[in-house]
Parts: structure tokens; C-alpha cells; sequence
């Protein structure tokens, strides 16, 4: 039998990128040309809300509704965003943004799509950031976070049929909490996992070191900035808790791995996807010609290419 997990290196040739892929990512690329050097994490943060930068700004859907649950260091919010139909499910969603920016309303287009499309009712959690909040603060709350989804699910939404899931850092939380649950809560309640473009090894892995200063959402130098921000001073970025390439994966749910080839995170996924098959898991590819980091945030026809895809996993193993 094949392995799942083989590549088409055509997907890799500049050729099979998208004309429309092609002008999303020239457009970053000014946009972020176009910035004052020398911005700070908190003044970048502010600038993704008011949509400047990579991004515009996500519309807001009316549809979503946020509780306050209780947290490690005070309330947590979550943000809530429910199917059309009745829910089949629940995605307990983390949002990226290297660890110091970024926040649930900023998903909404996308987390819309994953409702309707998936049927899964998505509850995106607003966990703290550095550098004001360094590690673990951030990982706790999601912890915290996806103990109250499990308890609460049921109750709340009427399903226990739970996936994991988030882009970039959140990417790389939701396997953090996928590990934590079972190491510190013996739980392995979640069936699937969305893994989207995540950070998998904080040291870097050889596509981050070799990207260079190209603009395309994220560089090298960029980066090690959010990874300065997360970690406190003197983190190993070896330990399994901050970098989970390095972990013990077995009893993983099935995960579907998402990237770009334009997404200089690439080879975290290409590592992190056959480890996790390596470990006796299902693991899935889905690999985008073209895609920067970070696509999923634009509605364009790449983002509703792996919306379906995702729907379609979530359809297999939810």
C-alpha cells in the first residue's frame, strides 16, 4: 500500500502556481514592503486589527457569540461561531499569529466556512500573548481552553465528536494541547486535527533558516522575533512542550497537515506529517502551490480549496 504521504514534486514547480495566487502574494509583499522598519510586537499587533499590514481586516460575523470561561490567570474568552444546520460536531479552534498577536474575531470569514462546510460548531479561544505574557501563559490557557470543550461540549452543543485545529502558531498549540492532554490528563478525546501551516520546531527547521528577508507574511528575521517574544530567555527549544516535532507522537488523532510551498514554515509540515504517520497515526498532506503563510486568511480560491478539504477530513473522522 502507498504511503499517504507522498509528493507530487510537480506541486512544487513555479509553474503550477496560480495566476491569482501569484498576485495575492506580490501584494503582501508590497504591503509589508510599504512599513516603517523597526515595529515593535505591540505596534504590529495593533496593526493587524485595524488591517494593516499582510492582511485587510476579516469582517466580523454576526453570527458569533463569546462567553467567558474560567482560565489559569483569570476569565478566558471564547468566541463561538455555530453551523447554519445543527452541529455534528465541535472544532476547538487556536488562532496564529506567532504567539503575540492575532485574536478569535480575526477568523471569522474562515471559521464561517469551516461551520457550514465541516458542520462543526467553532469555538476559537482568545488565550494571552506575549511578549507580555510569555510561555507557557499561552499554552496554559488553551489547555485550560480545551478541558472545558471536552467537559462542556456535550452540554452545550449536544455532540462529543471534538476536533483540534488552528493556523500557524495555532497550529503548533493544538499539538501542544494534543500532547498535554494525554501526558497530563491521560484524555485523548479529540478525533481530529487541523494542522494549518503550524511552527512545529522553535529552533527552526532548514526552510525558516534559508528564507531570507523576503516580505511574503513572514522572514527569518520575523520569525525569531515572535519566537524571542514567546520564549522566556533560556527555553529549550527541544522540549517536546514548546517544540513538538521533538515528541513522543503516538496516540495522535488523524491530522491533516496544510501548507503553501510559498510558506517559508514548509518544512515544519514536511517533517511533522511523517513523524506523525512514523508514530502509527493517520496523517494527510495538502500541499498548495503558490500558497503563502497564512493563506487561509483571504477568501481567494486556494483558501476554498482547503476549506473543503478540511470539510472533507472532518467528514472521515468527526
Amino acid at each position: 500500500m502507498p504511503s499517504p504521504l507522498l509528493i507530487d514534486p510537480a506541486l512544487f514547480d513555479p509553474a503550477a502556481i496560480p495566476a491569482e495566487t501569484r498576485a495575492l502574494n506580490d501584494e503582501i509583499v508590497r504591503r509589508l514592503n510599504a512599513e516603517p522598519t523597526g515595529l515593535t510586537i505591540p505596534q504590529i499587533r495593533e496593526r493587524r486589527i485595524q488591517g494593516i499590514g499582510a492582511f485587510p481586516p476579516a469582517r466580523k460575523s454576526p453570527r458569533a457569540e463569546t462567553i467567558a470561561i474560567p482560565g489559569p490567570a483569570g476569565p478566558i474568552e471564547l468566541r463561538i461561531i455555530a453551523p447554519t444546520a445543527p452541529s455534528r460536531g465541535i472544532l476547538f479552534h487556536i488562532h496564529g499569529g506567532g504567539w503575540s498577536i492575532g485574536a478569535p474575531d480575526q477568523n471569522d470569514p474562515l471559521l464561517e466556512s469551516i461551520a457550514d462546510g465541516a458542520g462543526l460548531a467553532c469555538v476559537s479561544v482568545k488565550y494571552r500573548l506575549g511578549p507580555e505574557h510569555p510561555y507557557p501563559a499561552g499554552p496554559d490557557d488553551c489547555e485550560a481552553a480545551a478541558l472545558w470543550v471536552v467537559r462542556e461540549g456535550v452540554k452545550r452543543f449536544g455532540t462529543d465528536k471534538l476536533a483540534i485545529g488552528g493556523e500557524s502558531a495555532g497550529g503548533h498549540l493544538s499539538a501542544v494541547i494534543l500532547l498535554r492532554l494525554r501526558d497530563r490528563h491521560q484524555q485523548t478525546p479529540f478525533s481530529a486535527a487541523f494542522l494549518n501551516y503550524g511552527c512545529y520546531d522553535l529552533g527552526m527547521t532548514p526552510s525558516v533558516r534559508r528564507w531570507g528577508a523576503e516580505k511574503l507574511v513572514l522572514n527569518t528575521a520575523g520569525v525569531a522575533a515572535f519566537t524571542k517574544s514567546f520564549l522566556p530567555p533560556g527555553t529549550s527549544t527541544f522540549d517536546p512542550d514548546v517544540s513538538p516535532l521533538y515528541a513522543d507522537l503516538r496516540g495522535m488523532p488523524p491530522a491533516l497537515f496544510s501548507v503553501g510551498t510559498r510558506d517559508l514554515l514548509i518544512d515544519d509540515s514536511l517533517f511533522m506529517a511523517p513523524r506523525w504517520l512514523a508514530a502509527g497515526n493517520v496523517a494527510e498532506l495538502a500541499i498548495y502551490p503558490g500558497a503563502c503563510h497564512g493563506f487561509m486568511s483571504v477568501p481567494f480560491a486556494q483558501r476554498d480549496e482547503a476549506v473543503k478539504r478540511i470539510a472533507e477530513f472532518s467528514k472521515k473522522y468527526v
